[in-house]
């Protein structure tokens, strides 16, 4: 994860309520969705030079991507756009990792030239995170096609809003191309964000798991936090919410160094909140987010304090790790390793919160929130979004009582969510 920092937040809106729909309504709904689709797939980079070129035709064109950013024959979007004669590909704009993915969570990024294409990379996770005016001056539209992982600390949904307030206050188009939510639009989970508690990993009252594409979280931004930017969200083709990434048949490109798999992806709402505090997330190993540990930890004790729980969908082995970097590089670490046996159950909220007390619970002697910073604020907090969950375990609060009252938060954001969800 990042380094903090804040950014323009606006007031949380208003907006429609949730109806009910029966049995029949859903039918409905999937027979019409069967009429309107042949059981192809297709991607918003695909329908862009498929459908909407128009859009990007005879203008120059600034591109935000990594390697994600590719088709389903895993051509990269940078090649495609470089390569078509009727698109002027003038600029890169590289998130948190870079463009090609190799910088680790947190590294400092500069400005160079992409040895592929000798295209300027102006860097968006370096000396700004918005892009300048200066850095907008060879376009006249910005483009966005990065991979999300459906977590709100994840920091590209970030960059993706300091790009289109940059673009709305450059008179610039900005186009989102639209990729699933790898592990389904439809869950929504955790605590929404505390304003109080806004950074990079967390600049608007979204919780925890969000269960939104990217170019819904857009259309959302742009309007409920006035960016009031000339936004397109080129959508996908043949998508439904209920679909993960599996099901797309797609092969799954790591969006950063430490979300290897779609695994890593169901754990890491819950899971990554273990980045607050002394004990090890896995970075550093094979499996990062699935394994958690620390050397003070008996891995045979924790996985049954675990696995007494009955946690839906999720069971806990005995592990031990030595992580190559991060916390406790090179120390031998014991712990547990999350399995997930049944995704659609499975909750990695409460998981990861369960996971957290019982650590702090087992062992009080040696675990420990990372320090607060002047304002009394744990990094623990910020991801999170709040400062009472981590008193509230502290205090011996129990999980489900938390639960209880994020839940009720939830309420008000399905409300507005609800008004820009573009798929059935």
């Amino acid at each position: 994860m990042p380094d903090q920092d804040g950014g323009t937040l606006f007031p949380f809106g208003t907006g429609l309520s949730y109806g009910d729909h029966g049995d029949e309504d859903e039918n409905e709904d999937e027979e019409e969705n069967e009429e309107e689709h042949d059981g192809s797939f297709q991607l918003g980079v695909e329908e862009l030079l498929d459908e909407e070129k128009a859009l990007i035709e005879g203008k120059k064109v600034g591109l935000i991507t990594n390697p994600t950013g590719v088709d389903q024959e895993l051509n990269s979007i940078v090649d495609l756009l470089y390569n078509d004669k009727d698109v002027d590909l003038t600029a890169l704009y590289g998130p948190e990792h870079g463009v090609r993915g190799s910088a680790q969570a947190g590294e400092y990024v500069d400005f160079y030239t992409d040895e592929q294409t000798g295209l300027p990379v102006y860097s968006l996770y370096g000396k700004t995170r918005k892009p300048t005016p200066e850095m907008l001056e060879d376009i006249d539209v910005l483009m966005f096609d990065i991979q999300d992982v459906g977590t709100r600390f994840y920091t590209y949904i970030y960059t993706m809003a300091y790009a289109m307030e940059a673009a709305q206050e450059n008179d610039i188009p900005f186009i989102v191309l639209d990729r699933p939510n790898p592990i389904g639009g439809e869950k929504v989970e955790g605590p929404v964000l505390d304003t109080d508690y806004k950074s990079f990993v967390g600049n608007y009252p979204i919780p925890l798991r969000h269960g939104m594409t990217v170019g819904e979280l857009a259309k959302l931004f742009n309007n409920e936090y006035d960016i009031g930017a000339d936004l397109t969200v080129v959508e996908m083709d043949g998508y439904d919410r209920s679909m993960d990434y599996n099901d797309t048949d797609m092969s799954f490109v790591a969006p950063s160094p430490n979300m290897p798999t779609v695994d890593t992806a169901y754990v890491y709402p819950g899971a990554a909140l273990i980045e607050g505090t002394n004990v090890s997330e896995g970075r550093g190993t094979t499996r990062p987010f699935e394994l958690i540990g620390a050397p003070f930890i008996n891995s045979t004790e924790l996985a049954a304090a675990m696995n007494k729980l009955d946690l839906p969908g999720v069971r806990f082995r005995a592990a031990s790790f030595t992580p190559a970097f991060s916390k406790h590089a090179g120390e031998l670490t014991h712990g547990v390793q999350l399995h997930v046996m049944d995704r659609e159950k499975f909750n990695p909220v409460v998981t990861g919160v369960h996971l957290v007390k019982t650590i702090h619970d087992m062992y009080p002697a040696d675990f420990q929130f990372r320090e607060e910073n002047s304002s009394g604020i744990s990094f623990f907090d910020y991801l999170i979004g709040n400062g009472w969950v981590r008193e509230g375990i502290e205090n011996g609060q129990s999980v489900s009582s938390m639960q209880k009252i994020w839940e009720k938060e939830l309420k008000g954001f399905k409300n507005i969510r609800e008004q820009y969800l573009l798929y059935k």
